[in-house]
């Protein structure tokens, strides 16, 4: 029994002894290939190009909340503030937004959708980094499109830090940001907008833009973009 142990000892000390625990290849990798700088004679650019990024802030006149709460404010006055701002889109006769505001009688009190209101419920998340919240509205504009605007109260005034308006397949908020998916007229495809906010120019800027791959919609649920891949 004991010669038998000791056998049985040695193997196991032998066995240990094969592997030294040192870092071992994992077979040849591909060579690392850096950027190339195409067209070097190329003059600097002269003028600056379309930047999508840059969005206009706005006061919103009229507005207040004590302690500059946002949950006071009244959406449906936010609203009706913008179409008071602007009436070249919302009021004449050929306003592209006039449908839009002559449905806001449609909305119930304290900006509570009802009906036809082209009002949306809003949401509330500190985009801003403030520790205080922001609102989100949506409002349904003409030819399906969704506006989607942000508020957040500054020196004591509701500003408008991001405003866009377009086809939307779904909004939604993840940590401080909002993101919008649109479709493509490429099939198979859409595209996703993050806004982010950006404390240099004090508004949320369209940070990221993609165009995903997107599974094909099954028995009417919306069609979800396939993570790992992206056409640019």
């Amino acid at each position: 029994m004991r010669a038998a142990f000791g056998l049985a000892a040695t193997a196991l000390l032998l066995a240990g002894c094969g592997d030294s625990g040192a870092l071992r290849g994992a077979g040849p990798t591909a060579t690392a290939v850096g950027p190339v700088d195409l067209w070097p004679q190329l003059p600097p650019a002269s003028t600056p190009a379309l930047d999508f990024g840059v969005t206009d802030t706005e006061t919103i006149k009229g507005i207040t909340a004590a302690g500059d709460d946002i949950h006071r404010v009244d959406p449906l006055n936010v609203v009706r503030a913008e179409v008071a701002a602007h009436p070249d889109v919302y009021s004449g006769p050929h306003a592209v937004y006039r449908q839009t505001r002559d449905r806001l009688k449609d909305c119930g009190t304290q900006g509570t959708p009802d009906g036809k209101c082209p009002l949306l419920r809003a949401y509330y998340r500190d985009l801003t980094g403030d520790g205080k919240d922001d609102m989100v509205l949506g409002i349904r504009f003409p030819g399906n499109q969704l506006a989607v605007r942000v508020y957040t109260f500054e020196h004591h005034r509701l500003v408008q830090v991001m405003g866009t308006a377009d086809s939307v397949v779904s909004v939604e908020l993840a940590g401080r940001d909002v993101i919008i998916r649109s479709p493509s007229t490429l099939p198979g495809y859409e595209f996703r907008t993050v806004w982010s906010w950006d404390p240099h120019q004090h508004a949320m800027l369209a940070s990221r833009d993609e165009i995903l791959r997107v599974r094909t919609a099954f028995r009417g649920r919306p069609a979800s973009p396939v993570p790992s891949e992206s056409a640019w």
